[in-house]
């Protein structure tokens, strides 16, 4: 653990939604503990988000980095999940210093819409696709990505990843098909594409299990 900690860095604030411990529901880190922050702020504008009253930034409140670092280790968590919202509107390097300072892991969720600013151990790519925000995917964070988790609805979401990881040349990632709903048709189409391109089914647990 490095100790050595810039005190500016204590003192930067972000729009927070809401923090909570928890158990990682997504993913390669399914079942993992960890302390969720989930950013306030996104301009994507995802049709079927679940969070949209976390798109206003102004309606959260502003925590400096010191009270969330006071919630994180309280739970005697070693990992954070940097979530949101669209965490990437912001410059996290801050954020990111002062909790790897305490020996912590630092997972990011994000779109892909915004560069990445600052140090993570794992980076969840979402790539939201022809949503009314007309984002693209950046190329730089496709490359930075440990993993892809594509949320599926309708056959052509699955087609759209197909296109995002040829026009990327996408080979060595964990690919993860992730449905919109618990629903039996966009399930049955994840089962079936992760079938037959040798992908992954993430199907939300912490939703099977009634936790947040």
């Amino acid at each position: 653990m490095n100790n050595t900690i810039n005190h500016n860095d204590l003192a930067v604030c972000y729009p927070v939604m809401e923090h909570f411990y928890t158990l990682q529901g997504e993913g390669a880190y399914a079942g993992y503990a960890a302390y969720f922050i989930r950013l306030g702020g996104c301009d994507v504008g995802c049709v079927w988000c679940d969070v949209k009253e976390s798109w206003d930034a102004a309606a959260h409140p502003q925590l400096s980095v010191s009270e969330m670092l006071q919630h994180v280790l309280a739970s005697k968590t070693n990992r954070v999940v940097i979530t949101g919202g669209e965490p990437c509107m912001y410059d996290l390097h801050a954020l990111c210093n002062v909790l790897h300072a305490h020996g912590l892991q630092i997972h990011l969720e994000t779109s892909g819409a915004h560069e990445i600013r600052g140090q993570f151990d794992w980076v969840t790519l979402s790539p939201k696709i022809d949503m009314p925000g007309n984002k693209i995917v950046l190329a730089e964070n496709v490359a930075r990505a440990n993993e892809i988790k594509m949320p599926v609805g309708k056959a052509q979401d699955i087609e759209k990843l197909k296109q995002l990881l040829q026009q990327h040349a996408v080979t060595n990632k964990l690919i993860w098909l992730q449905p919109l709903s618990c629903k039996e048709n966009p399930t049955k189409l994840c089962i079936e594409a992760a079938l037959a391109n040798n992908w992954r089914l993430s199907a939300q647990v912490h939703k099977y299990i009634n936790i947040r």
